[in-house]
């Protein structure tokens, strides 16, 4: 396995530094892409892309958390890397259970590895329902009641996988994109494995949920990927017992 870690960026800087520091001891090369944030974010990743094995992708305009991800992905991919940990930048991963996922990762290559979060009191009441809400319709989708919590975006993917999915099915370039990449990819018997891991809601800590417009994208997509399960229902179900 050759890993790195890519970290999608939108006017995050001062987390942005802490979280590069805690990765740091892992020795891993890291691919930040900048979602086309503002003046100030852009000195901070200027200022950190300046360190060894750190590579900057610099988005001419914001496209989305979806976008920064996938281009962070593809560049990993042509770098010649086979696995791609995704962090975010804001702080809420907790970077202690990275090895956790690593292991996972070299047990199941092949697998999508999906951090699977535990919350504690800092989690936001709307987003928490949210996030259970947007579990119950991906247990349809995929037909599944052992999918993790598909809006964590803390995970290991396996780029060769990855990379056929987006060269061949346009995915969500926002906050449904985490979703959607994990439902298409088990639709492709890639197997999904949970890692719990911590998640914080840092206190003063700023999202880049907007919640009217990624709370529609998020409808949307589910209303989308269920009707995809039902074109595909004969196939889910001989795969079901496996």
């Amino acid at each position: 396995m050759k890993l790195c870690v890519v970290v999608p960026v939108y006017n995050h800087g001062k987390p942005l530094m802490k979280t590069v520091e805690r990765l740091a001891p892992f020795d891993l090369p890291i691919i930040i892409v900048d979602d086309g944030s503002d003046e100030a974010t852009k000195g901070s990743i200027a200022a950190i892309a300046r360190r060894p094995g750190v590579t900057l992708v610099a988005l001419p305009r914001n496209g989305g958390k979806g976008a920064a991800v996938m281009a962070g992905l593809r560049a990993a991919a042509a770098a010649g890397y086979s696995h791609a940990v995704q962090v975010d930048a804001d702080g809420q991963h907790d970077l202690d259970d990275l090895p956790k996922l690593l292991a996972a990762a070299r047990a199941h290559p092949q697998a999508l590895i999906c951090g699977a979060p535990q919350f504690d009191a800092s989690v936001p009441r709307s987003r928490l329902y949210g996030r259970q809400l947007t579990s119950f319709w991906v247990a349809i989708e995929t037909l599944s009641l052992s999918m993790p919590d598909t809006m964590c975006g803390f995970r290991v993917y396996p780029l060769a996988a990855c990379c056929a999915l987006l060269d061949s099915v346009k995915l969500g370039r926002r906050m449904d994109f985490d979703i959607e990449i994990a439902v298409r990819l088990r639709w492709r018997n890639v197997r999904i494995v949970p890692v719990p891991t911590r998640v914080i809601y840092p206190e003063g800590g700023t999202s880049n949920f907007r919640l009217v417009r990624d709370n529609g994208l998020i409808s949307k997509l589910h209303c989308k990927l269920v009707l995809g399960m039902l074109i595909r229902l004969p196939l889910l179900l001989r795969r079901a017992p496996a």
